[in-house]
């Protein structure tokens, strides 16, 4: 059966549990080699699905097909995604089995895997060493290509111990495909060849692209309400489809929240099954996000202002910005003496470029606006919008060769 699974952004959209598998050493190589043979039996899935025009498609087929797509969906947003790769909330040991066995009839590799590879890609969401960014490796391979590169599936399992001393669990993650060929066998002995090739194989099918589109399409298309230092958004339509994780930007601002949907208008069925459920005790302690988190009162960390300032600096293009500074100060002795001035004091001459009016650098209320457009208000905007007008002076002074040559004092 298939090499798949996703890992949201479920998988994820990963999450700020950390995980750096092996594949952290993605950067050092030149590219991310996808082992064709690994993609037969992903494939072969999917030509399978293909059998319906050789079935016919029955009525109690279709019904195994929706509610196999429905009931796996919940078993992967709400067990794989918010409990083992974010543990948001709690429950006993037997049930636990009960999801991580759900799960995997999905055929979207063992549950240790899955949660393993998830919590690393929220380490290093969009970064280049996550393992299916559509910034950095492009929509497909985010989609289903880094499924079958060997250098993203190897993920460090050191990151999930809390599950991994399960002996239950390691045994489902030895065995992956085990829980999927018992329940294809059951389609089809109740429903017979439309049982088996509409019932399982169809909405596995369906099934698959929808989880990957959070690592992809939500990673693309949708909006921003927090500012969160990757490209996470929410998408309405996806949240349909995918039960409640389509959320995604509501879910990298705060990962331990069991409710991806923070407002009553943002539907998320996943949530709504977990709450009946802790009704009658199989599930419980819910982690809520707080009021602070969702009306983005609280201030962001040092990782994320940085990274954030980073992204807003490199959407000024600083090439342009200098050649207009050059032009504005063709026939003046400006440049040279910010230059002179800043060999002379072995200072950085971003020191000298923020004493005088430089024409054509975008202000702090042009950068402040920027952020804005983009996301809901934040107290630690202005603090971002500070730094990155540092960066693209520090970025302006090299590309116009302002920096000074004497040794930097940090060197003496």
């Amino acid at each position: 059966m298939s090499a798949e699974a996703q890992a949201n952004s479920l998988p994820s959209d990963s999450h700020a549990h950390g995980a750096h598998g092996h594949h952290h050493h993605d950067h050092d190589e030149p590219h991310n080699d996808i082992v064709y043979p690994a993609m037969i039996p992903f494939l072969a899935v999917h030509a399978a699905a293909l059998g319906v025009f050789w079935t016919g498609i029955t009525t109690t087929a279709v019904v195994i097909c929706v509610v196999l797509y429905l009931v796996r969906m919940w078993a992967l947003t709400a067990g794989f995604h918010r409990y083992f790769s974010h543990r948001s909330y709690k429950t006993s040991r037997w049930f636990q089995f009960f999801l991580a066995f759900l799960g995997q009839t999905s055929a979207q590799k063992g549950v240790l895997w899955w949660a393993a590879t998830h919590r690393h890609h929220h380490r290093h969401s969009d970064t280049p060493e996550d393992v299916h960014s559509p910034k950095h490796a492009g929509f497909w391979f985010s989609h289903v290509g880094w499924i079958f590169s060997p250098q993203k599936n190897d993920p460090d399992y050191s990151t999930i111990q809390d599950f991994y001393k399960y002996p239950e669990l390691r045994f489902l993650n030895k065995h992956p495909y085990f829980p999927a060929v018992l329940l294809a066998i059951g389609c089809y002995m109740v429903a017979g060849w439309p049982g088996l090739f509409v019932g399982f194989f169809l909405s596995t099918v369906i099934l698959y692209h929808a989880v990957f589109a959070i690592n992809s399409v939500a990673h693309v298309v949708g909006k921003q309400r927090y500012v969160t230092a990757d490209d996470s958004r929410n998408n309405w339509w996806l949240a349909l489809v995918t039960l409640g994780e389509g959320w995604h930007n509501n879910h990298h601002h705060y990962q331990s929240s069991t409710r991806q949907g923070f407002f009553w208008w943002e539907i998320d069925v996943s949530y709504y099954v977990l709450r009946a459920l802790s009704w009658i005790g199989l599930v419980w302690d819910l982690r809520a996000p707080p009021k602070a988190i969702v009306e983005g009162e609280q201030r962001l960390g040092r990782k994320v202002v940085e990274r954030v300032a980073e992204e807003v600096a490199g959407s000024f293009q600083i090439e342009q910005i200098a050649r207009e500074v050059q032009e504005a100060w063709a026939n003046k002795p400006t440049l040279d003496e910010i230059r002179a001035k800043a060999q002379k004091t072995r200072e950085s001459a971003v020191i000298h470029l923020r004493e005088i009016e430089v024409p054509h650098v975008p202000t702090l209320d042009e950068i402040r606006a920027r952020l804005k457009d983009r996301y809901l208000d934040n107290p630690s905007l202005d603090q971002i919008a500070e730094r990155a007008q540092e960066i693209l002076l520090e970025r302006l002074s090299q590309a116009l060769n302002l920096e000074g040559q004497g040794p930097h004092p940090a060197t003496g």
